[in-house]
């Protein structure tokens, strides 16, 4: 898979594709995530990005020019275009499983006020990470690719995401490790017992109860064996 970041801070991006699992798998050719700055494609002499906007009001505005260019240079017959917005469809796990099957992924990032309306034109898809204002979408970005990443083929075990919370619409069983008491707290007996079918019981359970605690909102269609 190949991932496309436009962004105007290029340099949010170092920690982020050098660490860990992301680090991991860009070496080992899983996936290529490549960081462009939007300001090498302005025609302005000082590499202008933004302006104030028409008809008045508060904060700077990100000109269609450079992003068009920008897209119209990296964009491939099977890109899916992504554009990062408040006002996007709220990101889950199942979209997450969606994109990893993209052959190509460009994500643009926007910032300060907001975007001229017609970059819209560009986009395939709006995501949102949320119901609140970041200041930029570089960090929505690195949530995108991450969540991403991690499901594509031989960057982590399958059964690692199998089991992830909101698969299946249910939240992560508790998980436990040494020691098997720890100040008075205790790793549930099943656990211990080696009883296969007893362990996958008690984690069913486990997953129902916090789901339903936590996020009932879930459980619609989910059956209670």
């Amino acid at each position: 898979m190949k991932i496309d970041i436009l962004t105007i801070f290029p340099e949010m991006f170092e920690g982020f594709l050098n660490t860990s699992i992301i680090k991991r798998a860009r070496t080992n050719n899983k996936v290529d995530i490549n960081i462009h700055d939007i300001r090498n494609y302005s025609k302005d002499k000082h590499k202008k990005v933004d302006d104030y906007g028409y008809g008045g009001g508060r904060g700077m505005v990100l000109m269609p020019q450079p992003i068009f260019d920008a897209v119209e240079d990296i964009k491939t017959k099977d890109c899916k275009i992504i554009l990062m917005t408040p006002q996007g469809k709220t990101y889950n796990q199942k979209i997450a499983y969606d994109l990893s099957n993209e052959k190509h992924i460009i994500i643009i990032c926007g910032h300060y006020e907001g975007f001229d309306e017609r970059i819209r034109t560009l986009a395939d898809m709006e995501i949102s990470i949320g119901d609140y204002v970041l200041t930029g979408g570089e960090l929505p970005s690195m949530i995108i690719t991450d969540s991403i990443t991690r499901l594509l083929d031989g960057v982590i075990e399958k059964d690692s995401h199998i089991n992830d919370s909101f698969n299946n619409n249910l939240l992560d069983y508790p998980v436990y490790t040494k020691p098997v008491d720890f100040r008075g707290m205790k790793v549930p007996d099943v656990l211990l017992s080696g009883h296969h079918a007893n362990i996958e019981k008690f984690r069913r359970e486990e997953a129902l109860k916090k789901t339903k605690e936590r996020r009932p909102d879930l459980l619609e269609g989910v059956k209670d064996e």
